[in-house]
């Protein structure tokens, strides 16, 4: 059993490493950068199942981090939800299939409502329906799920959990985030603290 959670540690260590790295990481930031900080706008992220939650996770993070986010759930979109999105927002959808139809029909309802807005795209597949008409496109390199099945969606997330980390982390260079601006978003806890300098760890 040890031998096969290394086996499943190296596995998605070598996916992390094989993330192909180009200039749609440059596009994806200066969009985010344009239409948050400079146009007053905010990120929406969006994916469904588990895509969902990684998404989730990046817009708390972004938001926590000095870059306005919410996420917002593809079919909730379908039901009045879609009415969250102003002008000058940004989307950042994943998919790994780049043809999750929930998030496909939600491009469509979102040209509907304000045709102007980008989205940035994480996805496996260069090739996918999304791929066509995203503003940037950053591939994940579509990695071999490391559950036994092929089917469990394991290293794909982690995958696309990294790459979020690496959005997030890039923002708060461009933008100049300190600890101050974090102890004003994260009051509460060991963060909070750490934050505001109350502990030196």
């Amino acid at each position: 059993m040890i031998n096969e959670v290394k086996s499943v540690f190296a596995r998605e260590a070598e996916a992390i490493k094989n993330i192909p790295v180009d200039e749609n990481f440059e596009k994806a930031i200066g969009l985010i950068y344009t239409h948050v900080h400079e146009n007053g706008g905010k990120l929406v992220a969006s994916g469904m199942g588990k895509a969902g939650q990684i998404a989730q996770n990046i817009a708390t993070t972004f938001s926590s981090t000095g870059t306005p986010s919410v996420f917002l759930h593809p079919s909730d979109a379908q039901h009045g939800d879609l009415g969250i999105l102003a002008a000058n927002d940004v989307l950042l959808l994943i998919s790994n299939s780049g043809r999750t139809c929930e998030i496909v029909e939600l491009v469509l309802l979102m040209r509907r409502l304000y045709p102007q807005i980008p989205f940035v795209l994480i996805t496996g597949n260069k090739d996918g329906e999304l791929v066509k008409t995203a503003s940037a496109v950053l591939l994940t390199g579509n990695p071999e799920e490391v559950c036994p099945l092929g089917l469990t969606p394991s290293t794909s997330t982690t995958v696309m959990t990294v790459i979020g980390d690496a959005l997030v982390v890039t923002m708060m260079k461009r933008i100049g985030f300190t600890s101050a601006d974090y102890s004003k978003r994260h009051h509460g806890g060991y963060l909070g603290e750490k934050s505001r300098g109350l502990f030196a760890i």
